[in-house]
């Protein structure tokens, strides 16, 4: 079964914390889908990903740059793996059909917008129903992610 992760944003923005998973996704050799929930904000991410550190890169592309096989992380605003991904992130509220195509799935969720917690419930509930491996994180006072339920 596949690996359902849920990342509660609290303290910091999708900007800020998408980076850093994006990264150890990469150390860990792994293929990345990230999946927005519009063409816009995909390019918004699209952008933010060549310019959110001076001192780091994230090979990534989008179907504006296509050879999407060759890309290690590639953005969507659809539900696809064109890049062979084992791991799939759901930002903005977006949705894939089978979970069990990944070996790991993350959401991430605005804890500060009602309707993106009410969702994500809603993911969990599916995805614990489906029998999936699901944990829930939270970021402590200090920043770290911590497990609080799974």
């Amino acid at each position: 079964m596949t690996e359902v992760l849920f990342y509660h944003l609290e303290r910091q923005p999708l900007d800020q914390v998408l980076p850093t998973l994006l990264e150890r996704s990469l150390a860990r050799g792994w293929r990345v889908v990230v999946q927005s929930s519009d063409p816009e904000r995909r390019d918004a991410l699209d952008a933010h990903l060549w310019t959110y550190r001076d001192d780091a890169f994230l090979p990534h592309g989008t179907a504006h740059d296509g050879h999407a096989s060759l890309q290690p992380i590639w953005l969507t605003a659809v539900d696809e793996n064109p890049n062979q991904a084992n791991v799939r992130f759901l930002v903005d509220r977006a949705t894939t059909d089978d979970l069990s195509a990944y070996e790991r799935v993350v959401y991430l969720f605005d804890g500060h917008d009602p309707e993106s917690v009410q969702d994500a419930r809603s993911r969990w509930s599916e995805a614990k129903a489906a029998g999936h491996s699901v944990t829930y994180w939270r970021q402590s006072a200090s920043g770290a992610w911590e497990k609080k339920a799974g």
